[in-house]
């Protein structure tokens, strides 16, 4: 499924996270703190999800616009 960045920041953040759940690519993953900080390749942008290790709930998403190199 392709999706653009501004189509998905439309999407509410349930549906974001199915989303990047069920077509997105583990880029990178890292553990501080009792937190993992997931990095989701989708489309042309990334997400990152931030789990509570404890209980492996959603504390966070961010989105970044994937940018060329010049």
């Amino acid at each position: 499924m392709s999706i653009s960045y501004y189509d998905f920041k439309n999407l509410p953040i349930q549906s974001q996270c199915e989303l990047v759940l069920s077509e997105g690519r583990v880029i990178s993953e890292i553990s501080k703190d009792g937190l993992k900080f997931v990095l989701y390749e989708l489309s042309s942008f990334s997400v990152e999800i931030v789990y509570k290790t404890i209980n492996n709930k959603i504390e966070g998403l961010s989105v970044f616009q994937n940018k060329g190199t010049l």
